[in-house]
């Protein structure tokens, strides 16, 4: 089953879907195995994002003459409007870029933060045990967002286009509204009960009646679109110190939140220095803490470059075998030593080195599961769920830029809280938190005091963008949503490209699989070989047959020549490829706002 777009709106772009998907549609996701098509192709850039108006409006931006960082900020915020769920300026997330000229990569931190009155034991009843309500719903669970500041960062530092440019497709969308399709509708059919709390946001997303807007109607967000025409026209202070922070903090007073005027106007995204490591002759380079995925990433393919992955073959029963062994020790690894680097020092040095990879690759009985009771965190002596509602977006220009960012509110459409007046959804990513060491989140996630809750601190994430270099010929941007199965959805991604000689699309295509330590067992997507499950099964494995994992947007630039695809395991993706241009002039800048 495939969506069909209109290619009239870009004209001179090269547009198609990557995937066609052979299987019934369920719950938004389509159910079954995948056929990939070709990949896309392109001479001049190429964009891939999980829906296809922020496809549109990014590519726009490149065939204009902006670079890939102005194409990523006008994704981020067009998504904000257009997939509601995750899409976002009320959450936070992750940028990774690649700036060619320089040739060098950095990262922006843009992870919401602890409001400052919070503790350790908020989430926790007179009993000390775990309310999960109060992290996952309501006001209490949402982090400071970060979303703002740091889209606007990065288009400060390293775009070419204003942010009033940058905003200009998220404004009309949000004002004149969009057509409502089958991915959108049934969403919001299952997610009512998610809003009972929320006046604001059921007048916005449902009719009168409470059913979900209808299939090809049209989603008008006024509300939304006033927030963003004041970001556009007084830049981030708007949302973080102006009328749009008012209007939080007037929120948060009447309904029990605990987010200040000082938290807003006090947030600041981090520049830091990505996390590094090598593959079979490839540069991988993925995001620092406080998100896991970059160590973790590293640390797992460390383990795997021990064994012959390649002539195992895709997934067979020892690739899968191995695979497993090394995310059950990397995601060990993850429940102790992993947090936010300005509270705790975090050895990533040690987590990604080759020398204890080749020590824990030791540990791995070839034909027999380790029981993940038996598996505790390696290093020695130390001190001691996200939701699959995360997008992920991938730009590379045609001067070589690129862009990996995941952002998110975390549940889908996060706390189901809406800002009155605003249009803002805000996030509940104070459930990444460990409210309690040794007590699993909403996604089976352990953690313990480096990811404790503390005031001003960022929460833990999976969240996992990556770009990846073989030499000067090869580059790929990657990532996805999937909660605690991000960092395994890329891993796949990586072992795909490098092991197994896919191209983009297959890679993307390829039937996945998962294990995180607890719970102790191997989750595989369905459809996979029963032969192989059995012969798992026989090797003290526990396979569990789980909805579909990630989605993934991935593109690349190989000796000059650009490849792009969307995950099919969602509908409405879109990957568009650019011609070749002549490499003209870049757009030339308007006055921007600084943020």
């Amino acid at each position: 089953m495939t969506n069909r777009f209109s290619h009239r709106a870009i004209p001179l772009i090269l547009v198609s879907q990557c995937c066609l998907a052979l299987a019934a549609q369920a719950g938004g996701e389509i159910q079954g195995s995948f056929a990939p098509a070709p990949p896309v192709t392109g001479g001049g850039g190429m964009v891939a994002t999980q829906e296809a108006h922020a496809t549109r409006a990014a590519a726009r931006i490149l065939a204009g003459g902006g670079n890939a960082v102005d194409a990523a900020v006008c994704a981020g915020f067009t998504l904000a409007v257009t997939l509601p769920r995750a899409g976002n300026i009320g959450g936070g997330g992750f940028m990774l870029i690649h700036l060619a000229k320089e040739n060098r990569q950095t990262a922006i931190d843009y992870r919401e933060k602890a409001p400052g009155a919070a503790h350790r034991d908020m989430f926790l009843d007179a009993e000390g045990n775990v309310d999960n309500r109060l992290s996952r719903s309501g006001h209490l669970a949402a982090g400071v967002p970060g979303s703002v500041r740091g889209l606007a960062l990065a288009l400060r530092k390293h775009g070419t286009i204003s942010l009033t440019r940058a905003l200009e497709p998220a404004i009309k969308l949000a004002e004149d509204g969009f057509i409502v399709g089958e991915d959108l509708h049934q969403s919001l059919a299952e997610h009512r009960g998610h809003f009972k709390d929320s006046p604001a946001a059921l007048k916005v997303f449902y009719r009168p009646d409470g059913s979900p807007p209808a299939l090809g109607s049209r989603l008008i967000q006024k509300d939304l679109a006033k927030t963003l025409r004041l970001i556009a026209r007084h830049g981030p202070d708007a949302f973080y110190s102006g009328p749009v922070a008012g209007a939080i903090i007037t929120d948060m007073k009447a309904n029990g939140g605990i987010i200040t005027s000082d938290d807003l106007t006090n947030y600041r995204p981090v520049v830091r220095k990505p996390v590094s490591g090598t593959y079979r002759g490839w540069k991988i380079v993925a995001m620092p803490p406080p998100s896991s995925g970059g160590i973790h990433l590293v640390q797992m393919l460390n383990i795997l470059e021990a064994f012959p992955i390649a002539k195992y073959g895709h997934n067979s029963t020892n690739t899968i075998h191995i695979c497993v062994e090394a995310m059950r020790r990397a995601y060990a690894d993850r429940s102790r030593y992993l947090g936010d680097p300005d509270f705790a020092d975090i050895p990533s040095g040690a987590l990604i080195s080759k020398d204890y990879a080749r020590r824990l690759a030791a540990q791995i009985n070839p034909s027999l599961a380790t029981a993940s009771a038996k598996v505790s965190p390696g290093l020695g002596a130390q001190e001691d769920t996200e939701s699959n509602e995360t997008t992920h977006f991938s730009v590379i220009d045609q001067w070589g830029n690129a862009v990996a960012n995941t952002y998110t509110l975390n549940f889908s459409y996060g706390s189901g809280i809406m800002v009155p007046g605003t249009g803002i959804l805000l996030n509940n990513e104070m459930d990444d938190f460990s409210a309690k060491p040794g007590v699993a989140n909403a996604y089976g996630l352990l953690g313990g005091r480096r990811n404790a809750i503390e005031p001003n601190k960022r929460m833990l994430s999976s969240m996992t963008p990556t770009l990846l270099f073989k030499g000067k010929s090869h580059l790929v941007a990657t990532g996805s949503p999937g909660g605690s199965r991000i960092i395994t959805t890329v891993l796949q991604i990586v072992c795909n490209l490098i092991d197994h000689g896919m191209d983009i699309s297959a890679a993307s295509a390829a039937a996945r699989f998962h294990h995180q330590w607890f719970p102790d067992e191997v989750r595989v997507e369905p459809g996979f070989n029963p032969e192989t499950i059995a012969a798992l099964q026989a090797r003290s494995h526990r396979v569990k047959t789980r909805p579909l994992m990630g989605s993934t947007q991935s593109v690349s630039r190989i000796n000059g020549h650009f490849y792009g695809a969307s995950d099919p395991r969602r509908q409405g993706a879109l990957t568009i490829g650019l011609p070749a241009s002549k490499k003209g002039p870049r757009l030339k800048p308007k006055k921007k706002i600084q943020p």
